[in-house]
């Protein structure tokens, strides 16, 4: 799916058809692998992971299962020559690609120098595009908004993602709302500012040679089928997240590949071994359990299953029967 090499005179494109957004303190490594049971082609993101973590972070914070393939590391940072470091150290690590981001709104992000706001930068991400793929040869990315601020023109657009592409940079994800940099939440970011796929339809008629994924509000497969008779992929959030049977639809209704994909009950059953391999390491229950609350979503039973998990999963001494218990509440159909 994904080529390993990388040249301004041979682009290298992800098949980014689907993909699932990185969302901070939901898609870390045991929410990718739940996740892939029920996709085996759906792109999975991590969490924003900041340069300084990885440079100067005390911890592992680019661990992720094999199992994830394909996965992209999203990196947040705007020091050139730290994005050149931690480039090489993800692509060391063995991930399938590396987005910037250029999207998140919060004063926290911004204080740091990265997200939205370096939308009012491109030539800076032009710069960290140019000193990573100097050093790394899979694929960097740009997941941004359409606009931040009275920084809100279609013309403000076009421009950021032609500076952009200039550094060979050939894959842009777009979240279709500006984002406000003060005033609003990240919450509120994410629902006040109207969508607008229009123009991001437009950009991928004036961009034909690059790649464009669509974001922001999809949520049902049919909103996906629509999109992708516009732009080149789309990239699902909080849905995906919420109603992760989504995905199990995935594989065969945009990549035509219609294996037989784990009933929910099966998937639990995948998951079991998983749980008790990360346990033996020293995870704990409900930071595996917690991501797959929403399995049955719309399912008879659901409401006992998240209510059973939440009430004891937490609890120090859970483990794997306390999923198993949960599972019992849900009729098979």
């Amino acid at each position: 799916m994904i080529s390993s090499t990388n040249s301004p005179s041979k682009p290298v494109i992800m098949d980014h058809r689907f993909s699932i957004a990185p969302m901070l303190d939901w898609t870390d490594r045991h929410c990718r692998y739940f996740h892939r049971l029920l996709s085996q082609h759906a792109v999975l993101y991590t969490e924003m992971v900041t340069t300084g973590a990885i440079i100067y972070g005390q911890g592992d914070y680019l661990a992720f299962n094999e199992e994830e393939h394909p996965v992209v590391v999203q990196l947040g940072g705007s020091d050139p020559k730290d994005m050149a470091h931690s480039a090489k150290l993800c692509q060391e690590r063995g991930y399938d690609a590396i987005n910037i981001n250029v999207g998140c709104p919060s004063d926290r992000v911004q204080n740091g120098m990265f997200g939205a706001c370096l939308m009012a930068k491109p030539e800076l991400v032009a710069a960290c595009i140019n000193e990573m793929r100097s050093v790394v040869d899979i694929p960097v990315t740009v997941k941004s908004r359409i606009g931040i601020d009275d920084h809100d023109s279609y013309q403000f657009l076009v421009d950021f993602v032609g500076t952009i592409a200039e550094s060979g940079c050939n894959q842009f994800i777009v979240h279709a709302r500006k984002a406000w940099l003060s005033g609003l939440s990240p919450k509120e970011n994410r629902e006040i500012p109207p969508l607008d796929y229009e123009r991001v339809y437009q950009l991928k008629k004036d961009f034909p040679q690059l790649d464009i994924s669509i974001n922001g509000g999809v949520k049902t497969l049919a909103d996906c089928l629509t999109h992708l008779q516009h732009v080149d992929g789309v990239m699902v959030g909080r849905e995906a997240y919420a109603n992760p049977l989504i995905l199990a639809q995935i594989d065969a209704a945009i990549y035509n590949n219609p294996r037989v994909v784990p009933t929910p009950h099966q998937v639990v059953e995948l998951m079991l071994p998983y749980i008790e391999r990360q346990m033996a390491q020293g995870a704990r229950f409900w930071h595996i359990a917690r991501h797959m609350l929403g399995l049955f979503q719309g399912v008879p039973g659901a409401r006992l299953w998240r209510r059973h998990l939440s009430e004891i999963g937490h609890l120090p001494t859970s483990g794997p029967q306390v999923m198993l218990d949960a599972l019992k509440k849900v009729p098979q159909l």
